[in-house]
């Protein structure tokens, strides 16, 4: 499979999510972006504005396992990755795979379980493996988490480690659709006569492999290179930030910059594609000093400083 191949193939698929998805192009190209950087992504806004239905969107249209776990204060880990119960008929403890055995895991409302339950996430994350009884198995690739959390409601609910929260490879919301795209959603849940949106696969696991493999082919000038390592290190020493990003963010930076030029038919990374990819891959790895934060100043303002401030490299 060829650089090319990722355009047609991305296109095509944000043409069929885009039949249930409507007006969101910009957010579904995000998606796919974490996607093709095997990396996961973390969906933050209010309830009703389709999160899980891109997650399931998706995973349909990529020809994928999808499992859904709720998260709640009383989900324990085991929950989630599953344990040994004991067979009655043959005398065994046999294993009882949880949810996290899958191609696409669907953490909604993550922040509304306790630390302990959210860190048995973390090994399948990082990863790609789960530990039972001391037994390690290997999760089926490809592999990503799709969590989503509400950022208005905080009774009952708890913050994600930070170490958790640099392990997403992106965070994105969706936000409020215009009123014509309003309209149109209500159309077409008319014309289907059923909650039900269908979305026909465009690829096969196989597929979503070689993809995610064709990136490593998507040139990138050392000057480029070193650009965004620029821009990662201005983070931290920014004035108003008390903890920057990490070289964890600067990969982040190179595997999202990739799947941006891939998509656009490109097989070279250009500086526009990292401006590009910085708000998401970059702004929830910030942690900010109190008074400014008291002040209203947000990560993403300070992500947008320190792209006016950087110098951009001019590659031939």
């Amino acid at each position: 499979m060829k650089v090319a191949s990722v355009a047609e193939i991305g296109g095509s698929l944000l043409d069929a999510v885009e039949t249930v998805i409507v007006g969101k192009r910009p957010v579904l190209e995000r998606v796919l972006w974490a996607v093709l950087g095997d990396g996961h992504l973390l969906i933050e806004d209010v309830p009703g504005l389709a999160k899980t239905l891109i997650a399931k969107s998706f995973a349909a249209g990529l020809g994928l396992s999808f499992r859904r776990i709720q998260f709640t204060p009383d989900l324990l880990p085991a929950d989630i990755t599953g344990t040994y119960v004991f067979d009655r008929k043959t005398g065994e403890f046999v294993l009882r795979r949880g949810p996290v055995f899958t191609n696409v895991l669907l953490a909604d409302e993550i922040n509304r379980a306790p630390p302990k339950t959210q860190s048995a996430l973390l090994e399948a994350m990082q990863e790609r493996q789960a530990t039972l009884e001391g037994e390690t198995f290997r999760l089926d690739r490809p592999f990503f988490v799709i969590a989503t959390q509400n950022p208005i409601e905080h009774e009952g609910t708890y913050p994600l480690p930070e170490a958790q929260v640099d392990r997403f490879l992106l965070k994105i919301d969706v936000g409020y659709p215009t009123r014509e795209q309003e309209i149109e959603i209500l159309q077409r849940r008319r014309n289907r006569r059923s909650d039900d949106a269908p979305i026909e696969p465009v690829t096969t696991p196989d597929d979503v492999r070689s993809l995610q493999a064709v990136l490593e082919d998507v040139h990138v000038d050392p000057a480029v290179e070193g650009y965004m390592v620029d821009v990662a290190t201005a983070t931290r020493a920014h004035s108003q930030v008390e903890i920057g990003a990490s070289p964890r963010g600067s990969l982040a930076l190179l595997k999202v910059s990739r799947a941006r030029a891939a998509l656009a038919g490109r097989d070279f990374v250009t500086p526009d594609d990292v401006k590009a990819v910085a708000q998401p891959a970059l702004a929830h790895r910030l942690i900010l000093k109190p008074d400014p934060w008291i002040r209203g100043v947000r990560t993403s303002s300070v992500i947008s400083d320190i792209l006016a401030q950087v110098p951009v490299p001019k590659v031939p």
